[in-house]
């Protein structure tokens, strides 16, 4: 069992964060010695790896859940949860695309920044109430 602050260290996340995982029923109630204070036993650390693996591939915490909820049955829930990557890995694409466009607007802005004489253009491009 560790105590929360160990738990902040080990999995480099806030104790704000545990308690608000644990508000939100992310997590269930961690159990909690005599004196009050929280003791992770290693299946909520086994859960909070898997919470902090699925933020970092784009999961929202509503997906997480239901991710969670899926990890009870593996087997009966997989085309449930392939449905559920298959959309993150498309909303995923969908933003590649838009940080390619705007990586490429942006490389342009710099160029023409630097060989402008008169003026900036990224200030210009920005002040440009035709993209709003």
């Amino acid at each position: 069992m560790m105590r929360i602050g160990e738990v902040v260290a080990t999995l480099d996340i806030s104790a704000d964060t545990l308690r608000y995982y644990e508000k939100i029923k992310l997590v269930p109630k961690v159990h909690r010695n005599d004196a009050g204070v929280r003791l992770y036993s290693d299946k909520d650390l086994s859960r909070l790896r898997f919470i902090r693996r699925a933020q970092k591939m784009g999961f929202s915490l509503d997906e997480i859940k239901q991710l969670l909820q899926f990890r009870e049955n593996p087997q009966k829930a997989k085309p449930k949860v392939r449905e559920l990557a298959h959309h993150k890995l498309e909303d995923i694409q969908h933003h590649l695309e838009e940080l390619t466009v705007l990586r490429d607007e942006l490389r342009l802005l710099t160029n023409l920044c630097s060989e402008s004489t008169s003026g900036c253009p990224i200030l210009e491009e920005l002040d440009d109430e035709q993209d709003s």
